[in-house]
């Protein structure tokens, strides 16, 4: 019983509650059932346990402005606030698939550095080590598999957040959804733009495209887009607009969300 109450442990089991019961919404959305509520509900207790329990870990017990200023740039604490507005806001089933992502890697780590091996052979000193079993070539396989399907991941997770800001601003928009969901959430990507070359890439490459969806229409739709381009420049302090000169060479890719 200590090593299921381990911090390690009940992170992955938030983990696994998050990929569960995203896979129960995915399952009703594509049969044309809606969002069911309750799955929604504890799949981001789930993520909120998770989350939690890591910034706890890394940022120590709240004690004031200094550790707010620290939560305020670990992405972490990040995505923990995030998991908590969706939690209390009313259900958007698209809201789920960067936290699905993120447990999908997650839990798959886990199960290959804390459970399979549990399951290799125990080898006496001096002997000669026998072919792999069936959980060392699982774990191999999941090693690879994770190694080459992250920056995928990556990736899809900063053009979900994207789909979700269209989504949550046109809710708003029609006076389908709160109005401060586009604003929490356009902050949130704000702070994404900054620490993730992912969300970067993600931003810049819709940027360029609608550069060039403006670029054949002169005039109005044109001068309309540098506007509103050069206004998210300014509030977001980032690189949306080109600047003169190269571009400076990119740093190594950040891992996701740690655990």
């Amino acid at each position: 019983m200590a090593s299921i109450l381990d911090p390690h442990y009940l992170w992955a089991f938030g983990h696994l509650t998050v990929l569960v019961n995203s896979a129960y919404i995915l399952l009703q959305t594509l049969l044309f059932r809606g969002t069911p509520t309750t799955p929604y509900r504890i799949l981001y207790l789930g993520a909120l346990l998770s989350y939690s329990i890591v910034v706890f870990k890394s940022l120590g017990r709240p004690t004031g402005t200094a550790w707010l200023r620290r939560a305020f740039v670990d992405e972490n604490a990040q995505y923990g606030l995030l998991a908590f507005y969706w939690l209390i806001s009313k259900p958007i089933n698209v809201t789920i698939l960067p936290f699905a992502t993120f447990s999908l890697f997650h839990c798959a780590t886990f199960l290959r550095t804390n459970i399979l091996p549990k399951f290799y052979p125990k080898v006496p000193a001096g002997a000669q080590r026998p072919p792999p079993n069936w959980a060392e070539s699982l774990g191999r396989k999941i090693q690879l598999w994770v190694k080459g399907n992250y920056d995928k991941a990556m990736n899809f997770v900063a053009y979900a957040e994207i789909l979700i800001l269209v989504r949550v601003t046109l809710g708003a928009l029609t006076f389908r959804g709160s109005f401060v969901a586009p604003l929490f959430l356009a902050h949130f990507i704000r702070l994404r733009y900054h620490a993730s070359p992912f969300t970067r890439s993600t931003i810049n490459t819709i940027g360029a495209k609608i550069d060039q969806l403006a670029a054949g229409h002169p005039g109005a739709i044109q001068n309309t887009w540098t506007t509103v381009k050069r206004a998210i420049h300014t509030w977001g302090g980032g690189n949306l607009v080109p600047q003169p000169g190269p571009a400076p060479a990119g740093g190594p890719a950040p891992a996701a969300p740690r655990q």
